[in-house]
């Protein structure tokens, strides 16, 4: 397992690291202990988690994937891991968390509290707000639409609110998810200008069907030394091919319906298709060619994996030793430029 440095951090993550939003939905408690024992067994020092997990998230389960995570981690030498959990925004309601979260000084030191005593631990090395309080496109929507914005915590009493958890000792670094390129930007201004914690990385979709962080987020990310945490690396499944062979096969689109919608687009088929000949050609499997691409862009701290069992997380792990040759670098690029992000 490669290990890299997480932005100007002085955390070294593994180059794939353990997601657990499956923990308490689609994988029980003991589920979860044996993935992170056989991930931790492959070299991976890295999880990452959130206080909203598992998904689909939901008022009965919420909270229950840093639980799971919690009473396998009392059990571990913690400081040879590195622990990354989130803070919910307000962009997806979720009444049912501190009555509608917000990113404030109020409910950051809830969140942070009830995080750390569910993880069972005094600290985690980094804490991410999971999506912006303001409002901004995602989860499919690529269009900024003015007329949805909405009153906001400032950027600056956010990182003012973060540097206290930071001096409290319960966070060692912060960093962001689901964010634009203004966003990392404007954090990294107001962090410089004030005095206050930078955030060392950025938690955003990059896999071969949305390759929109090359453009204006890796410049920044680069200038600015915020290392890319790249989460869905699959494309919640699209990319290991089964959805292509069974339309209705078991995984998170056909069980919740509303994951599907990201990737209902035309494209997506066409180009699945094309980058499943290029794995077979080149005697991978596709999920292999996929984490293997994610995995090797100059700009990628760390890959999330997420899997239901063991045998898809093998796979998925063993990916770490694969590097695509120039061959199969050309015919994905050739891919990409006929079918570009067909699922932003």
């Amino acid at each position: 397992m490669e290990y890299r440095q997480l932005g100007r951090s002085d955390l070294n993550v593994s180059a794939l690291a353990l997601g657990t939003m499956t923990f308490g939905e689609q994988n029980s408690e003991a589920d979860a202990h044996a993935q992170l024992d056989l991930a931790i067994a492959h070299g991976v020092n890295f999880i990452d988690t959130a206080e909203m997990y598992p998904v689909a998230p939901r008022a009965e389960t919420v909270h229950r994937t840093e639980s799971y995570i919690g009473s396998w981690l009392k059990q571990q030498q913690r400081d040879k891991l590195i622990v990354a959990t989130k803070i919910a925004g307000p962009a997806r309601g979720f009444t049912w968390i501190r009555g509608t979260p917000r990113i404030n000084r109020e409910h950051l030191t809830t969140a942070i509290d009830g995080s750390l005593r569910r993880l069972q631990t005094d600290y985690v090395d980094l804490y991410q707000i999971h999506w912006p309080d303001r409002y901004v496109p995602m989860f499919g929507s690529t269009r900024y639409d003015v007329t949805q914005e909405r009153e906001t915590t400032p950027i600056a009493e956010q990182l003012q609110a973060l540097a206290e958890l930071v001096k409290a000792g319960k966070v060692r670094h912060i960093g962001l998810s689901n964010e634009t390129p203004w966003g990392v930007a404007e954090f990294v201004r107001c962090a410089e200008q004030l005095g206050l914690p930078r955030i060392v990385s950025v938690q955003n979709a990059y896999h071969l069907l949305n390759r929109t962080f090359e453009s204006g987020l890796a410049e920044i990310c680069h200038h600015a030394n915020v290392g890319l945490l790249a989460y869905s690396p699959l494309a919640f499944g699209w990319l290991t091919g089964k959805y292509i062979k069974d339309p209705k096969a078991h995984g998170r689109i056909t069980l919740f319906p509303n994951f599907g919608q990201r990737y209902d687009k035309i494209n997506v088929p066409p180009a699945v298709k094309e980058y499943m000949r290029i794995a077979e050609e080149a005697g991978l499997t596709p999920a292999t060619l996929a984490i293997a691409f994610a995995r090797t862009r100059w700009f990628n701290s760390s890959v999330i994996l997420g899997a239901t069992t063991l045998g898809q997380l093998k796979e998925n792990l063993d990916s770490a030793d694969i590097n695509l040759s120039t061959e199969v670098l050309v015919k994905i690029e050739a891919v990409h430029k006929r079918y570009p992000n067909p699922a932003p």
